[in-house]
């Protein structure tokens, strides 16, 4: 295998990093309740995905 011979700097260690960053996720607002959800994801307020009922919600009151 391959050995390095010299110590990679700091410096180009982290230019070369510079793209590994976190991106927020997308939010999207619930058609159904308003509140606010992540793309492809079902309402965790009223269970609905897509103007349909995925999950049935207990209401507690």
């Amino acid at each position: 295998m391959a050995h390095p011979k010299r110590k990679t700097s700091k410096t180009r260690r982290d230019k070369r990093r510079t793209h590994y960053k976190a991106t927020a996720p997308t939010v999207a607002v619930c058609s159904n309740c308003g509140a606010s959800v992540q793309y492809h994801r079902v309402c965790p307020e009223c269970g609905f995905y897509r103007g349909k009922l995925a999950i049935e919600k207990e209401i507690t009151a």
